[in-house]
């Protein structure tokens, strides 16, 4: 056990111990809001999550999916997963990390073979099987088991589910899948997945960011598939919270990306396991390096010198989403508004007008639609198919888009 080891070498008490894991999921690294980077937003978490690894001893790390926010990632994003595994393995912290509907599995999967020694498991590629990474404490082994992202199409083509009664069915491709796994219930497991799981007819809590989760399709699993396992750690949606039990649980982004998330506190899973059927969580809050909240007013009232006045100096640099209440629209509004808060994210307006439509208009939206049609076709594809395209549906896309404009 590696709980063993660092205490034996550095003197933390006595060589038993309760294994100990923080629970991650939804990283997103190289996530842009807005046209905002979140680099280093991202990077002030992980700061604190590295410090939380040691100040609690932790033993491992569980990441539950989507470890990038692109399935072709930046240079950027690529270089902090980098840092960060490295640092987490500094610690001595072991690192289990499965790949979600954002990440590509072979990017994921890359240099697995190698980084084990290291004590950084990333799922390979999904074959037909599930092997467990096999931790120890006092009590005796805890098997992890990493389940990535999977669909019924991808798994009736391998072999040995020919016979399987899938279909389209998400429950049971996940029953299938499980029971290939051939767990031994008297030892104590824990699973990973990164898919959309509710208990009976309730499902999780969704946010704007989740947009693209097809909520009431076939696409939910029951999360009795998930009863063998003594704790489940869960991503796919952005707001904590458990499901049908405690120890069924998504962890949440980290941090806010978009502006429903801002009415939930983030936090971040330490689970501690003791005995078979003994689970304590302790939902660690985080802290993002800028606030994320909303703006309504007037512009005059917005940028009023009085109400400036009354702000603390970190509150100019949070992220706002401004909702102008001017009945008609303000020239430059962003510009004006970015001079004094530069974070401003966007600007929509709620009026007699936009009440009367319906809806309120984001200028952004306005002007997205008009500059990059494109664009607004790639959040379709994702919202109807719960995944960005592939670089091959990418291509085929653009070449299409360009043939239109060509004959318009």
């Amino acid at each position: 056990m590696r709980g063993v080891v660092r205490s034996a070498e550095c003197g933390k008490g006595e060589t038993g111990q309760r294994m100990k894991f923080l629970h991650l999921a939804d990283l997103h690294l190289g996530k842009v809001v807005n046209e905002f980077s979140m680099v280093e937003d991202q990077r002030f978490v992980l700061d604190q999550i590295v410090a939380l690894i040691n100040q609690r001893s932790i033993d491992a790390v569980l990441i539950a999916g989507d470890i990038y926010d692109k399935t072709n990632p930046s240079s950027e994003s690529v270089a902090l997963v980098d840092e960060f595994l490295g640092r987490i393995a500094s610690t001595g912290a072991r690192v289990i990390a499965i790949a979600g509907n954002h990440d590509s599995d072979e990017r994921v999967a890359y240099a697995s073979g190698l980084l084990k020694h290291q004590g950084i498991y990333m799922t390979p590629v999904f074959g037909g099987t599930i092997s467990p990474v096999e931790l120890s404490d006092e009590y005796g082994p805890v098997l992890f088991w990493p389940l990535p992202f999977l669909r019924p199409s991808e798994v009736r083509g391998l072999a040995g589910y020919e016979e399987a009664e899938i279909g389209t069915d998400y429950t049971a491709m996940m029953r299938e899948v499980i029971a290939r796994c051939q767990l031994d219930t008297g030892l104590r497991n824990v699973a990973l997945a990164h898919q959309f799981v509710t208990a009976g007819s309730q499902g999780p809590q969704l946010g704007g960011s989740e947009m693209s989760i097809n909520v009431g399709t076939l696409d939910n699993i029951n999360s009795q598939v998930f009863d063998p396992f003594d704790y489940v750690a869960l991503g796919h949606i952005h707001r904590p919270q458990r499901v049908g039990r405690d120890e069924v649980r998504y962890a949440g982004s980290p941090l806010c990306y978009h502006r429903s998330e801002m009415a939930y506190e983030k936090t971040v899973p330490v689970v501690e396991l003791g005995e078979k059927g003994q689970v304590t969580i302790d939902l660690v809050p985080v802290t993002p390096l800028h606030a994320m909240r909303e703006v309504r007013g007037a512009l005059s009232q917005v940028l009023d010198q009085e109400a400036l006045a009354a702000l603390a100096p970190e509150q100019f640099e949070d992220y706002l989403f401004v909702t102008l209440t001017n009945e008609d629209p303000v020239v430059n509004a962003l510009a004006d508004l970015r001079r004094t808060f530069p974070n401003t994210m966007a600007v929509s307006y709620d009026n007699s007008r936009t009440r009367a439509s319906g809806a309120m208009v984001s200028q952004e939206d306005v002007q997205q639609a008009v500059s990059d049609p494109f664009a607004l076709f790639e959040q379709l594809f994702e919202a109807q198919n719960g995944r960005p395209m592939d670089e091959v549906e990418l291509s085929e896309a653009k070449s299409l888009f360009d043939s239109i404009v060509k004959g318009a």
